[in-house]
């Protein structure tokens, strides 16, 4: 499965993209589109649209996961996030593919096993899990792999469950804590 995960931001949108088979990840592709500093923002998200369209269609992906939106204190911020993420969702839903989302904490959860991890440890284990010798750079790029692979896990764990997979937002409750978790026999 080929997974393409995004981390939207208005200054940096970091992409990646990893095939997997749920359990094995290898590295296809990953970095980050941005504008130049003085861009207008509505031609900030057009670029960011612009970018992940030509990405998608490159990649053709099986599935595109991205990052919700966290909760900021500042309001306006979290609306500027919101509108690139909006642009990068445009994007991935005219590529056809299926879409996830899943919050950041989920993804932390996922890769590195503590949902508060920081930027710093994300890096080090996306390098670790892809086999890279060096952590990929900027964060946003290992940010968005960490998407993908969180996906990919997700959509692992949901196919030998005997579980119906898709979106993270209609996937059955699966349990979010290891200490939580019960095989099926």
């Amino acid at each position: 499965m080929r997974v393409f995960g995004i981390d939207p931001g208005s200054d940096r949108t970091g992409y990646g993209c990893v095939e997997s088979d749920g359990s094995r990840h290898h590295l296809v592709s990953c970095g980050a589109l941005t504008a130049p500093a003085k861009t207008p923002f509505p031609a900030r998200l057009l670029a960011i649209y612009d970018g992940l369209a030509a990405l998608l269609d490159e990649h053709r992906p099986d599935c595109v996961a991205i990052e919700d939106v966290f909760h900021a204190r500042n309001v306006r911020s979290a609306l500027t996030l919101g509108q690139a993420r909006g642009a990068a969702l445009v994007a991935a839903t005219r590529s056809g593919v299926a879409v996830a989302a899943y919050a950041p904490a989920e993804i932390k959860r996922a890769v590195v096993g503590y949902g508060r991890a920081d930027k710093y440890q994300i890096q080090r284990m996306i390098g670790l899990l892809l086999g890279l010798d060096a952590p990929p750079t900027p964060h946003d790029a290992a940010d968005a792999l960490a998407v993908a692979i969180c996906h990919a896990h997700r959509a692992g764990l949901s196919g030998r469950a005997g579980l119906k997979t898709g979106p993270a937002t209609t996937t059955p409750n699966l349990p979010r804590r290891w200490r939580d978790y019960r095989p099926q026999l």
